[in-house]
């Protein structure tokens, strides 16, 4: 397909225009949450740490049992393709979120007439939220625990990203209803702090970095960077159950996720933390070995677009 003024996806094994990725209302992904997803960015125009991404896609699949008929290594050229495919409708210094999609499909039923049995594929990208929010890398970011906790793991793992995203979301509405700019970080059923939409949560506790163990999260890509980055910096690394108590006396709190990389958390249920400064020191040091990393000033990149 030529360069386009529209947006491409790659759908069950052909390039399209984006708003002809269309899903038959009996999907199952649509009916019942039946589908999982995985999302990394670009940076410069290169997806970061795709192949672990897809790695991760494919180990939720499995827990769903949903075979999406092409292998990783497919999934991972066919992603590169579209993000290709479609960089040239990018502004200057804007970057994608890259997605793939699978859902189970279509249930037979007596009578039907579809074009396409079996699990939908879909690989797509959208620029990223850039301006929406610039204010977080400039002001850091408010948390707030809902009421609602996260869906406890012996009930539905967290650590595989599906469609089942309403427990997030209504947490992330109840927060919101309160406070617009404020993000979500649920705790568990446990009382201790675990994830947000998308989004892992770190402390700096005695100079120490610390982070919810991964039973109770999705183990994001971004999470595991920080936690690589704090190893070859020396700085001391624990997963371990976190509670508020823990929390309200943190030096520095920050978020990781694939958009936001690292992003300092300003205050918890309306607490500051007692370094005082967003972003505090160790959260510095592993936002500029981020940035050495991926090859681009994500934080930059941000706060040009408070003017934008």
């Amino acid at each position: 397909m030529a360069l386009a003024n529209e947006r491409v996806a790659w759908f069950n094994g052909k390039i399209v225009r984006e708003s002809e990725v269309l899903i038959p209302f009996r999907d199952q992904g649509f009916l019942r949450g039946d589908a999982v997803f995985d999302m990394t960015r670009s940076f410069n125009g290169k997806a970061f740490r795709l192949a672990e991404h897809i790695a991760r896609l494919y180990r939720s699949l499995r827990y769903l049992d949903i075979d999406p008929g092409i292998p990783a290594s497919e999934m991972v050229a066919i992603s590169e393709d579209v993000l290709e495919r479609n960089h040239h409708l990018l502004g200057p210094g804007e970057d994608y979120w890259l997605a793939q999609r699978i859902s189970r499909g279509i249930n037979r039923v007596a009578g039907d007439n579809w074009d396409h049995y079996g699990p939908n594929v879909i690989v797509e990208c959208v620029p990223l939220p850039l301006r929406e929010r610039a204010r977080h890398f400039r002001d850091g970011i408010d948390v707030v625990t809902p009421s609602l906790r996260r869906t406890p793991p012996d009930s539905l793992s967290p650590r595989a990203k599906m469609h089942q995203y309403l427990n997030l979301v209504l947490a992330d509405r109840e927060v919101k209803a309160q406070n617009p700019d404020a993000w979500a970080v649920l705790l568990d059923v446990n009382g201790n702090l675990s994830e947000g939409q998308g989004s892992n949560i770190f402390l700096v506790r005695d100079g120490c970095l610390l982070t919810p163990r991964e039973r109770y999260v999705l183990p994001g890509v971004s999470r595991q960077a920080v936690i690589d980055l704090a190893e070859g910096l020396k700085i001391p690394f624990e997963e371990q159950d976190i509670d508020l108590y823990d929390a309200y006396t943190a030096e520095e709190c920050f978020l990781t996720s694939t958009s936001l990389c690292i992003c300092g958390v300003r205050s918890l249920n309306g607490r500051g933390f007692a370094e005082g400064k967003v972003p505090g020191p160790v959260t510095q040091r592993l936002t500029e070995a981020y940035k050495e990393l991926v090859g681009c000033d994500f934080v930059a990149q941000y706060l040009r677009r408070l003017d934008a």
